[in-house]
């Protein structure tokens, strides 16, 4: 995990995550303003928000569990939706409660099944848009809500690959973290801060 910087900005707290999030979200905005999309930007957004870590490997973590949840909750919800609706055609309230408790069970199933854990609270999120406030053509509902997240992931996975930290440390002209200053002998070296700088929680990248 990167440290957190500060780029000193009026705004208490503004790290270089935080720029890189914002820029993927207007990127997603922006892209939806093309005729070709015409969609609502919204879970596409919500995409790039989840997908944005302090790294490339945090981002294709939080990012993955994004998308891999939202696939996982998407189609058990589809599934359920048709079950409920093949048997009544109006939809039944008193049906989806247990439903939603067997959804819920499968989802939470399959993302340990696929060592996807970190894919239970977005996928749940669909899984209950589907069943309790789906609109009629809940099919493109659901398939949207997967592209328009994998679309939002992407943009952060590109955001955060072309602009790495230090890149933006130069930019900003920030000091790098000790880890990062080369020794005498041109590596790495890992310093080690005095034990009574560490008293605090880190703070996270955001």
């Amino acid at each position: 995990m990167e440290d957190h910087h500060s780029v000193h900005a009026p705004i208490p707290g503004l790290g270089l995550r935080s720029i890189k999030t914002a820029l993927a979200v207007m990127l997603t905005a922006l892209l939806y303003a093309i005729p070709f999309f015409g969609k609502n930007p919204t879970f596409a957004c919500i995409g790039a928000i989840f997908g944005m870590g302090a790294d490339m490997e945090e981002s294709r973590r939080s990012g993955g569990n994004r998308f891999f949840g939202t696939i996982i909750g998407g189609f058990i919800g589809l599934f359920l939706y048709w079950g409920e609706h093949l048997f009544y055609p109006e939809g039944n309230y008193w049906l989806r409660l247990p439903l939603a408790f067997l959804g819920t069970i499968i989802m939470i199933c399959l993302c340990v099944l696929f060592h996807w854990p970190g894919g239970v609270q977005p996928g749940g999120v669909v899984l209950c848009i589907i069943l309790f406030n789906t609109p009629a053509h809940h099919i493109d509902y659901a398939l949207h809500r997967m592209i328009d997240t994998g679309i939002g992931v992407v943009i952060a996975l590109v955001v955060n690959y072309l602009l790495p930290r230090s890149r933006l440390e130069r930019w900003f002209h920030l000091k790098p973290s000790a880890r990062e200053i080369p020794n005498a002998a041109g590596t790495l070296a890992a310093e080690t801060l005095p034990e009574e700088t560490h008293t605090g929680t880190d703070t996270a990248d955001l």
